[in-house]
Parts: C-alpha cells; structure tokens; sequence
C-alpha cells in the first residue's frame, strides 16, 4: 500500500484539488496531455497493482506494524488483519474489486479528458478505500472513539493552564 498503491491514487486524487487562499478559492483540474496522462498512469497502476492484494503475503514489512499501542488503540496488527481477512475471503475480495472498478471509472474519464467528471469519481475513489481502510486498517476509529476524543479534548480546553516550571 505505502509504496504501490498509496502513491498510485495520489495522481488521481491530486489531480483535481480545491485551496482556499487569501485570495480566494483556486481549483486545479488536469489540463494538459502530462496531467492527463499522469491520472492514466494512476489508474491504470491502481486497477491493476490492488489485484497484488489477493496474492497470500504478510501485510507489513518484517519488523514493522500498524500503531496499536496505547489507550485508544484504534489499529489492527498485521496479524489481526490476515486473521480477519482469511475469515471472510469473499469482503476482502469484494473490497478489492470495488478499488478496481473505481479505478477502471477514472480510466475512462481519461479517455474522455472530463474534468467535471473526474471530481466525481476521485470521491468515489477516495470512498472505497477509506471504506476498506475502516474495515481492515482502523476499525476502531468509530463513532464511540469519535466521542470519547472530543470528550478528552473538551476536558483539555477547561483544564486550567499549567503552571510554568519554576528555576531553582
């Protein structure tokens, strides 16, 4: 993902932008033969490098591991995750093929060089693995973890400010 994918759907999902400036709101869409063809390169590499994820493989570098430590543990592991996906081979399968298909709409958006239709389908894209992401990476970020964040954060804003360390 990190090395393959991740940089993949960010030439779909750079390509059209909206920034808030000083001066206002500037959208970027592809316009030229480069951008377009770099959208291609994205969803082209994309339909076809998340069909690697089917293939029986350890889902972190050794030594490496999602971030589950600490009192909010919102990761799975890299073993939690195999473990769900070899329960239930027909969602990560299915999760797969809804990446591809996204992918494979952009491509033909390229085809067409339709801006207006290339938002579209960069959210569509952008839904389907955030969607995956909440099942397989951070099932824990739901609703329940959502609130307990802004109670913590509510108690932080009417915490009174810490002192300052005194000099001996």
């Amino acid at each position: 993902m990190r090395d393959m994918i991740d940089p993949l759907s960010d030439n779909i999902f750079m390509a059209v932008s909206s920034v808030v400036t000083r001066q206002g709101t500037v959208d970027s869409e592809p316009t030229t033969e480069e951008d377009w063809q770099k959208v291609r390169t994205g969803a082209v590499g994309l339909a076809e490098g998340i069909y690697l994820l089917k293939v029986p493989r350890a889902f972190t570098p050794p030594g490496e591991d999602n971030n589950i430590t600490g009192p909010d543990v919102v990761e799975l592991s890299a073993a939690q995750i195999l473990a769900k996906v070899e329960r239930d081979p027909v969602e990560w399968n299915a999760r797969i093929e809804a990446v591809r298909n996204a992918a494979l709409g952009v491509l033909e958006i390229v085809k067409k060089k339709d801006a207006s239709q290339l938002w579209e389908a960069s959210e569509i894209l952008d839904q389907t693995c955030e969607a995956c992401h909440r099942s397989y990476w951070y099932p824990g970020e739901n609703a329940a973890f959502y609130q307990r964040l802004r109670r913590r954060l509510q108690a932080a804003e009417q915490a009174p400010p810490a002192a300052a360390p005194q000099k001996p």
